[in-house]
């Protein structure tokens, strides 16, 4: 009994060490996070807070941030967008695919590079559908995308024709640029329309965006595409590191004219080595079964310039 009683003993004493000894080697943990330099983000588990400059440049003109109100709504929309990862990953890789097609496009129709990011921040450059109906990467409503010439039928939808859209979009900034003479209200009248950011600037006997009193989605709109355009154009700084091999690849396509009606677009497609699902990811303007083609009228259709992007499988 003895014996017993010393093992006991014995036993207890190698617990009380044991726990006691796992007790300093947390406090000395705890100790040496504390002691840690603040820039070992890894161990401290701090989240990069991003700065805020004194101005920031948009189209033709520098905006100053050192203005309380200015300055919080710009870093408002910065952590938002720089703490949304999924998202704004997904704005990266995207914008290495459509960002040299769109931005072509605005070149060509004198519209400022600056006005992609408008593109990003209605879509995320996807063919989004909104809940009030407005479609594509510029989230066009129907009466205003068939007033600037989208056709929108039971068998096509333009406004999901990126090439199309975007020359639509670029038309109404023009448009809008010629009556604020200022592409920062041009921008915000995509989001409030020309009217809306008109009656809003004779009422309040204003001429700047900066100084509006609007409501909350127009306020933030300006300031979501400034931010977006800061972390996209230096998306390191903000912790962002993509390999080029993981962006996603513009697709190599060629380009095929349609000029008689297609009375069954899964057969065609099967007769151009494709099938619908391919036809349809290169065109997401078609939508059904079938392209009637009316007189002295034709559509360009593109197809894979080869098999190595977008296969078919079969078996």
């Amino acid at each position: 009994m003895f014996n017993i009683r010393i093992s006991f003993l014995f036993i207890s004493f190698l617990l009380l060490c044991s726990c006691e000894s796992k007790q300093e080697e947390l406090a000395d943990e705890l100790k040496s996070k504390k002691e840690a330099p603040e820039n070992d983000l890894q161990r401290q588990n701090y989240f990069l807070v991003p700065e805020i400059p004194d101005s920031i440049h948009f189209v033709d003109q520098w905006i100053d941030l050192t203005d309380t109100d200015l300055r919080e709504r710009f870093d408002r929309e910065l952590i938002v967008n720089n703490f949304w990862h999924s998202n704004t990953i997904l704005y990266l890789k995207r914008a290495n695919r459509w960002f040299p097609l769109m931005s072509s496009i605005l070149k060509e129709e004198n519209v400022p590079e600056d006005m992609l990011y408008l593109a990003v921040i209605e879509s995320g450059l996807t063919q989004a559908t909104s809940p009030s109906g407005a479609r594509g990467f510029w989230q066009f409503m129907e009466p205003t995308a068939r007033g600037f010439g989208l056709e929108i039928n039971n068998e096509i939808d333009e406004r999901l024709h990126i090439k199309k859209s975007t020359l639509a979009a670029c038309q109404y900034l023009k448009e809008a640029h010629e009556k604020f003479d200022s592409w920062i209200l041009a921008a915000a009248s995509y989001n409030r329309g020309k009217g809306g950011i008109q009656s809003n600037l004779d009422r309040q006997g204003v001429e700047s965006y900066f100084d509006l009193s609007l409501n909350s989605e127009t306020a933030r709109y300006v300031f979501r595409i400034l931010a977006v355009k800061a972390i996209m154009n230096d998306p390191l700084s903000f912790g962002f590191k993509i390999e080029p091999h993981q962006l996603y690849p513009p697709y190599e396509t060629i380009s095929v004219t349609v000029e008689k009606t297609i009375p069954d677009l899964y057969q065609w497609s099967k007769e151009q080595g494709i099938n619908i699902k391919i036809l349809r990811k290169l065109n997401p303007w078609i939508k059904g079964s079938k392209l009637t083609v009316q007189p002295n009228k034709e559509f360009k259709v593109d197809l894979p310039k080869n098999n190595e992007q977008l296969s078919t499988f079969e078996g």
